[in-house]
């Protein structure tokens, strides 16, 4: 009886396991009914058929990453360089996936990796480096073709690294420090020149600057001389004016005579004491004809200045 009820009960474990199916949350059964396509059951609970159904094929819907391997591409100047990727797919239809092609993660990655050869074989090793966006696009678009009639959506690609030869690399750097060495060579001359320009520049507009500030000079000091010429002659003008208004009045040839005579005196007695030769006029001993000499002078000239005013 034990022997019976055990066997019952593993039965009915068995029956149970066959029966009920529990699909988790973001996956997809594919469910064959002897043998041939029955329908596709998602998360839930679903009761089969013993014997009669069964689960062909467990698919994932979620977005899944795919490691494509390393493999040798040779660009388009013919060196060899090892690149990688990684890929970003999700099943949208799980019956084209089952049924579609064997194995369609094994054919991505083929795919992946035959496309990715043609693209980098289209250019040069430095535009490897610089084309990653174009490349990977590349790829997804030959990719996401393909994989339609399977029921698979390719959602991105991206390279992960490319590895050239050691030899290359050696080459690449020695490049690229000689480009930097020159940009610096360049810089650094531009800047001297920049130096010298702004030098001569700097010069320029001081000896400018200096030209223009003796020219002012020079127009200032031409200024203050001919003012003071201006008020030399005017002030003697003024005291010509003074001199002949004088003269012209009552008792003005009497006081020039008296400061003629006061001025003859001095001068002689200026001659006696600083000269040891001594030469005075032959009337010195007449000081009046000497008076009325330099007053005929002054008629003289007064009478032309009359005759000039005419």
């Amino acid at each position: 009886m034990e022997f019976l009820a055990f066997s019952f009960l593993f039965f009915a474990v068995v029956f149970v396991a066959m029966t009920v199916k529990v699909v988790p949350q973001q996956h997809a059964y594919i469910i064959e009914r002897l043998g041939k396509f029955s329908r596709k059951i998602e998360a839930g609970l679903h009761i089969l058929i013993p014997v009669v159904d069964r689960v062909a094929y467990k698919t994932t819907l979620k977005e899944v990453v795919l490691d494509i391997p390393p493999q040798i591409c040779i660009t388009k100047d013919n060196v060899q360089v090892n690149v990688d990727g990684v890929i970003f797919y999700r099943v949208i239809d799980p019956r084209n996936a089952s049924y579609g092609v064997n194995d369609f993660e094994i054919a991505i990655v083929q795919l992946a990796q035959t496309t990715l050869r043609s693209e980098v074989g289209k250019i040069d090793l430095d535009r490897t480096f610089e084309d990653r966006e174009k490349i990977n696009n590349a790829v997804i678009l030959a990719i996401d073709a393909a994989t339609q009639p399977w029921g698979v959506k390719v959602l991105r690609y991206e390279i992960k690294s490319i590895n050239p030869p050691k030899d290359v690399l050696d080459a690449m750097e020695k490049q690229m420090r000689a480009e930097r060495e020159k940009r610096a060579k360049i810089l650094e001359s531009e800047g001297l020149r920049d130096s010298l320009i702004n030098n001569a520049e700097g010069r320029k507009q001081d000896m400018i600057k200096q030209s223009e500030a003796d020219r002012q000079r020079q127009i200032n000091q031409a200024h203050g001389q001919a003012e003071a010429i201006m008020s030399i002659a005017r002030a003697s003008a003024d005291g010509i004016k003074l001199v002949a208004e004088a003269l012209s009045a009552k008792g003005g040839q009497d006081a020039a005579s008296l400061k003629v005579a006061e001025e003859y005196i001095k001068q002689l007695g200026n001659m006696a004491t600083n000269s040891d030769l001594l030469i005075v006029p032959s009337n010195v001993a007449d000081p009046s004809s000497v008076i009325t000499t330099a007053f005929g002078v002054f008629d003289r000239l007064k009478g032309r200045g009359a005759e000039k005013a005419l």
